[in-house]
């Protein structure tokens, strides 16, 4: 697989172009032109990754099942036991309880707050004005020594606790190769409530025709992340539907 080069010769003037004739629309067009072109990227039906994580010093291998329609999940295995999280399929979010290991639904809020992101795969910058939704250039910003552009995004609102809450995150593309290095979010829910989460990006890497990030690790803005190393990326595999039912639907069925 080729490596995303710091800056493809044809966009060499694009890529040195100064802020001043930069807008968010051409910074994202040029993104999808680096890493393959936006109607190839819009032509992929879906994506299976295989990869490991590292977490208190293990490495555990997890699989990501992601779908077009929305459909996806996310399949760990951990000594010897297959852990389903984040299962998505179509109308029913679901996972695997770390301590009991029953399947459990999830509430209808968070649902609902999943399936606001159903239609974006496989980015969420695709046809962003359709879905309503809205991106605004802040200027530059350096992200571990890097020099980015930092481009606000603005979707659909969230529901947290029955109160509607924006839905922001910050993306911070590379000024050389005008790909995503890291992207923010607050945390709405749960124990880190109020925090930054942080997700950074590196190793891109060609598959058929489009560009990766290889490289991932995902935590709390300032603190130790957990690492993600993609081994492999299968674009448009076959799935068997029957992976993504609630384990009660499929006894009834078997029954």
């Amino acid at each position: 697989m080729k490596t995303l080069r710091l800056c493809i010769a044809v966009l060499a003037i694009t890529c040195i172009a100064p802020l001043s004739a930069q807008t968010a629309d051409e910074i994202l067009d040029t993104y999808f032109e680096n890493i393959g072109g936006l109607e190839k990227l819009k032509s992929v039906e879906g994506m299976k990754m295989i990869a490991k994580i590292s977490q208190q010093g293990m490495e555990i291998p997890l699989e990501v099942l992601q779908l077009s329609d929305g459909r996806q999940m996310t399949t760990i295995n951990f000594q010897g036991k297959e852990i389903k999280q984040g299962v998505f399929d179509g109308e029913t979010l679901w996972s695997h309880n770390f301590m009991t290991m029953k399947a459990e639904k999830s509430d209808a809020e968070a649902t609902a707050n999943f399936k606001l992101n159903a239609n974006d795969f496989p980015d969420a910058f695709i046809g962003y004005k359709e879905k309503g939704y809205t991106v605004e250039l802040l200027g530059k910003e350096t992200i571990s020594g890097t020099e980015t552009f930092k481009i606000k995004l603005v979707k659909e609102p969230v529901t947290i606790d029955g109160n509607e809450e924006e839905d922001v995150s910050f993306y911070f593309f590379d000024t050389d190769n005008f790909v995503p290095i890291a992207v923010q979010s607050e945390i709405k829910s749960g124990p880190g409530k109020g925090m930054v989460q942080e997700i950074t990006f590196s190793d891109y890497e060609e598959v058929d025709g489009l560009y990766f990030a290889f490289s991932l690790t995902q935590g709390v803005k300032g603190q130790p992340g957990s690492p993600l190393t993609i081994e492999s990326i299968e674009l448009n595999p076959t799935v068997d539907d029957a992976v993504f039912a609630f384990p009660e639907e499929i006894a009834v069925e078997e029954e």
